[in-house]
């Protein structure tokens, strides 16, 4: 008996001693990006790996840190009424954003998630695309760090900077740059709207050549622009 115990004991401790170490080096990591910014992401790595394999070397993803004072208010506005319009009072997770997605989404066309501003930063930043409830369980984990260790404006910073506006255009620098030729800091509440309007998206929805559902998307985040106002911004 007492040797078939020890095997398990030792099973035991291996386990504890892997989790306590990726605790340990995720929560860090989590932490350090609270004041680095991050050097890329997840799905760029994703996008480049993709374009490897379909023979475009090293494609060029046009990508620009940009700090949240060097960003339009109306553009970090757009998202959130676009995205998340509790992001402010959540932590992480909407429960009552998705019973109002289950409850909608049974008299859509185009069904709506209810993912947060939090778990998109968590998944873009840290994991893979496709859904599986590993994914999730994992997203959920690092949401609850991001929300933890990190202040709101620092989610919402990190989001504008690593969100996919395009097939390869990652980041809100990037996407003014490529779309408007300008800096994400000269954005108009109209070209904000209009990005923010892709991103669920993003690979099907076209800022360069926007359908009439785009731009009827567009006019909608810019009346909830309105309805949230300004001074949203200012209470996160």
């Amino acid at each position: 008996m007492r040797r078939r115990r020890r095997p398990l004991r030792w099973l035991r401790r291996a386990l504890a001693y892997t989790l306590l170490i990726w605790v340990a080096v995720t929560a860090g990591t989590v932490l350090a990006l609270r004041w680095l910014p991050p050097p890329t992401s997840s799905f760029i790595l994703q996008n480049r790996i993709v374009a490897l394999q379909a023979g475009y070397g090293f494609y060029p993803y046009p990508h620009q840190w940009v700090d949240y004072e060097r960003i339009a208010p109306a553009m970090a506005l757009a998202v959130v009424a676009a995205e998340d319009q509790r992001f402010g009072q959540h932590w992480g997770i909407d429960l009552a954003g998705i019973r109002r997605a289950i409850r909608d989404n049974q008299y859509r066309d185009r069904p709506r998630g209810a993912s947060t501003i939090t778990q998109q930063t968590a998944k873009n930043l840290f994991l893979w695309r496709e859904q599986s409830w590993l994914r999730k369980g994992i997203e959920l984990y690092f949401t609850g760090l991001l929300e933890l260790l990190w202040p709101k404006q620092r989610i919402l910073e990190v989001y504008l900077n690593i969100a996919q506006f395009g097939g390869s255009v990652f980041g809100v620098e990037a996407a003014a740059q490529t779309y408007f030729d300008c800096s994400a800091a000269e954005l108009s509440r109209e070209q904000a709207a209009l990005l923010a309007a892709v991103l669920p998206s993003p690979s099907l929805l076209h800022v360069d050549a926007p359908s009439d559902y785009l731009r009827q998307r567009q006019r909608w985040v810019l009346n909830q622009m309105r309805r949230l106002g300004p001074g949203y911004l200012q209470n996160l």
